[in-house]
């Protein structure tokens, strides 16, 4: 029996100004990293203890995770920080106001592109990689990606690094994005993919999953 809770970061500049951020680098706001350290205050509440904290490669989940760490007083444990856990990337989108791409290609198209399972953005013509990424190989980074495809990218993630440690009786806490916990959310929660487009995930929300030694939930909780 083990427990795992998963966490959106605060709100970042990109989400104040409803802009499109996906792979961009962009920091927390000052109310971004006051909701991180409710959101760690929360988790405390639960006296959960973790074996390991996973993470993206992007500075808004990251300074997330640190600032929950250290309201838990857990900052020792192990770190683990992979470009799998990442937003999805919002391809040619990336960079863009929300508001004014709705007014040139209206709400509906917009909505489709931010909430569907299966249809990918707008893609860049190029990417010039990140340094960070060129660990990972030469192509890390896509040219944009469908809710699917991040699914298909986050799922290995879960299957080596996270399901075997909660296995083994090890708490885990997950601190990323938007997109990838809505995808991690429906694989647990067997969402179809009709539905996937009606799942929110708020900024600094923990979201508490406890399992069996199966690793079949037993209760799901919003803390």
């Amino acid at each position: 029996m083990a427990t795992l809770v998963i966490l959106r970061h605060g709100e970042s500049v990109a989400n104040r100004d409803n802009i499109f951020t996906g792979w961009s680098d962009v920091p927390l706001t000052a109310k971004g990293r006051q909701q991180a350290l409710a959101a760690g205050q929360l988790v405390a509440q639960t006296g959960l203890r973790f074996g390991a904290l996973h993470t993206s490669m992007l500075q808004r989940a990251i300074v997330t995770a640190n600032i929950v760490l250290e309201a838990i007083d857990q900052l020792a444990i192990p770190e683990y920080k992979s470009w799998r856990l990442n937003e999805r990337h919002y391809g040619a989108l990336r960079g863009k106001n929300k508001a004014a791409v709705q007014a040139k290609v209206g709400e509906r198209q917009v909505k489709i592109w931010r909430r569907s399972f299966e249809t990918v953005p707008p893609l860049l013509d190029h990417v010039v990689q990140d340094r960070r990424y060129d660990q990972f190989g030469p192509h890390t980074e896509p040219l944009g990606e469908s809710l699917e495809m991040a699914y298909d990218r986050l799922m290995p993630y879960w299957e080596d690094q996270i399901a075997p440690r909660l296995l083994d009786g090890h708490n885990q806490l997950v601190v990323a994005h938007g997109s990838t916990l809505r995808a991690l959310i429906k694989y647990l929660d067997r969402v179809p993919d009709a539905d996937i487009s009606q799942v929110e995930v708020a900024n600094g929300e923990p979201i508490r999953y406890d399992f069996d030694d199966r690793l079949r939930i037993k209760r799901k909780l919003i803390l």
